[in-house]
């Protein structure tokens, strides 16, 4: 697992740097597109890049981290209405090509089975872009997930519907108590997993994920077993972190042309 401590916007174009390479490297590459706070930042220097530097997504695909089950078609905080508003309206990664987990499925289990046999057949994620919530969770893999868990329904905890409220008018009544997420094995099958997280509300999430035992109580701490993890974090988020002078050195200390 590499850290790496910077400026909130440092963070966002060391990340837009790794998807880069990968587009320009990668004849059909295979996004996963997590939505939240923590990416916009990263989707908005893709989005500058497109813009003003020619950077295409044409070739790619996407495949979305979650849902919410029980919203109305087209709702605006819909995970799909999310990213089609802060990327793929902004690029030329074409709709078609960026799938979601069927928060409207009438049978679930189904509409799970085949969300995971579709990211099979594209030949698995080559990078998932990930955030963390204050109880850990990645995806909406929420404390006590399994963590060889794939994609499922799951119930929110209060905690997070309380933390999303601010996308939602400040009404948690409003988020929905259920979701499709991915599991934790199915995030983990991907071949690089980049988790940002900034503010100091993250710290002790990031601290149990760099730092902690791996356990369902944090359940980003699986990250840990995995064999290529970049988790970028403000100085906020760092702050309970213990070994932060040695992440800092190893990341000052590492070659230019090695990227993240």
């Amino acid at each position: 697992m590499e850290v790496v401590i910077g400026a909130p916007d440092a963070l966002a174009r060391l990340a837009a740097d790794a998807v880069q390479r990968l587009l320009e490297g990668t004849p059909r590459p295979v996004l996963g597109l997590a939505t939240g706070s923590s990416p916009l930042a990263v989707y908005d220097e893709l989005a500058r890049r497109h813009a003003e530097e020619g950077l295409s997504l044409a070739h790619a695909r996407g495949f979305l981290l979650d849902e919410y089950v029980g919203l109305p078609p087209g709702h605006a905080e819909g995970y799909r209405a999310v990213i089609e508003r802060e990327l793929v309206s902004r690029v030329d990664l074409d709709p078609a090509a960026v799938r979601g987990p069927n928060g409207s499925a009438d049978d679930v289990p189904a509409a799970c089975a085949a969300y995971e046999r579709a990211i099979v057949e594209a030949g698995g994620v080559d990078l998932q872009l990930l955030g963390i919530g204050t109880d850990g969770h990645v995806g909406f893999n929420e404390p006590g997930s399994s963590l060889a868990s794939r994609t499922r329904i799951k119930t929110l905890t209060r905690q997070t519907r309380v933390d999303n409220a601010r996308f939602f008018g400040g009404d948690v009544d409003a988020v929905p108590t259920h979701c499709l997420t991915q599991g934790l094995a199915t995030i983990m099958s991907a071949r690089h997993l980049v988790l940002l997280a900034t503010g100091r509300g993250k710290a002790e999430a990031v601290h149990q994920l760099v730092e902690g035992a791996v356990s369902a109580l944090w359940p980003g701490t699986v990250l840990q077993l995995h064999p290529r993890v970049t988790v970028l974090v403000d100085d906020a988020a760092a702050s309970r972190l213990q070994l932060t002078d040695y992440y800092r050195q190893t990341y000052a200390g590492k070659p230019a042309w090695q990227g993240i």
